[in-house]
């Protein structure tokens, strides 16, 4: 009886509100003679904040028109604007800035959907050995990552120096499929300093000074481990196809909108993505060394906080993960 009671309460509410809330629309168009589409492009300057409002808003409405032209065609976009406006009775002639600036929006919004699927669809194709162009991509990931040393044969031990598992890193790509793969060829080819930089810290050793504290629980062979962990070491490529899966899953989750809707002007793209893969595996690294942990087994732990730390900052509505790539010029003017 008591849930029968608490349900029936919370029904009235989620009813009393969705009234209330549109009773509340309506007095302030009547106020202000503007729609929320106008109210939400004239207040609030351009970027996440506003194409996050405006995607709520479309999505929430009542009108088939604007709940579906979050997922209209890239190209049908500019015909849908011309329907909202004629919807909403707004003159584009009086109003020509909220034309470009409702389009912008929706280029982002429809682009972040869109991206999701073709991410997906990497994610989902497994590496082939048997074709070629697969296997031209990987071998060209070895010629960026240790370009003064060949690779002796296609299986071979030597995969292990850059992080594989075994001899044949296409065992290696069965969670993230080929979306791994490009992000990795994408972060040795773009970023080629720093991701030579990383590879080169991930394999060194890293000396540890050992606390009185320490010293006095552990034995003299304790202590010489100790002194010697590879607190640094981890295996490149492995740890690079992990940050793909947190890159991936901050994307489904619509956890990277505020960035991406920050610094693509218009729709984001795979590159855009993968810019994003090259941050991550970045700030991992230098989070990694932070932490000092005592050993590889303590990866988990480092990435949850990672990813936790990551997540808190996305809640930043002006947050761009990687301010190089921002676009805030062309933004100005949506």
């Amino acid at each position: 009886m008591k849930h029968f009671l608490r349900m029936f309460v919370q029904v009235c509410l989620y009813f009393y509100c969705k009234c209330l809330w549109r009773c509340l629309k309506f007095v302030v168009r009547k106020l202000t003679g503007r729609c929320e589409l106008q109210r939400i492009c004239y207040n609030i300057k351009p970027g996440a904040s506003r194409t996050m409002k405006i995607e709520t808003s479309l999505r929430g409405s009542k009108n088939k028109l604007l709940q579906t032209s979050v997922s209209v065609h890239p190209d049908a976009i500019e015909k849908t604007i011309d329907d909202i406006m004629e919807l909403k009775k707004i003159n584009p002639d009086i109003n020509p800035q909220l034309g470009v600036s409702l389009q912008a929006c929706l280029l982002q919004i429809v682009g972040y959907r869109n991206l999701v699927a073709e991410v997906e669809k990497l994610r989902r194709e497994p590496y082939d050995s048997e074709n070629p162009q697969h296997e031209e991509m990987l071998l060209k990931l070895w010629k960026c990552l240790k370009p003064d040393c060949p690779l002796e044969a296609r299986i071979s031990k030597q995969w292990c120096e850059i992080g594989f598992q075994g001899d044949d890193p296409k065992t290696d790509f069965r969670g993230m499929g080929l979306l791994g793969l490009y992000n990795l060829l994408y972060f040795a080819e773009r970023d080629a300093a720093v991701a030579q930089q990383v590879l080169s810290d991930s394999l060194q050793p890293k000396y540890r000074d050992i606390t009185k504290d320490e010293l006095s629980q552990f034995s003299k062979a304790e202590w010489e481990k100790k002194r010697f962990d590879k607190a640094i070491g981890y295996s490149f490529a492995i740890v690079g196809i992990n940050i793909t899966d947190l890159a991936y899953n901050l994307l489904v989750s619509g956890a990277l909108k505020t960035h991406f809707y920050n610094v693509a002007p218009e729709a984001p793209t795979l590159s855009h993505f993968q810019q994003t893969f090259c941050y991550l595996m970045h700030e991992f690294h230098k989070f990694w060394i932070e932490e000092d942990p005592l050993d590889i087994m303590e990866f988990n732990r480092v990435r949850e906080k990672f990813h936790k730390r990551i997540l808190k900052q996305l809640q930043n509505p002006d947050m761009a993960l990687c301010p190089h790539f921002a676009a805030s010029e062309s933004l100005i003017n949506m």
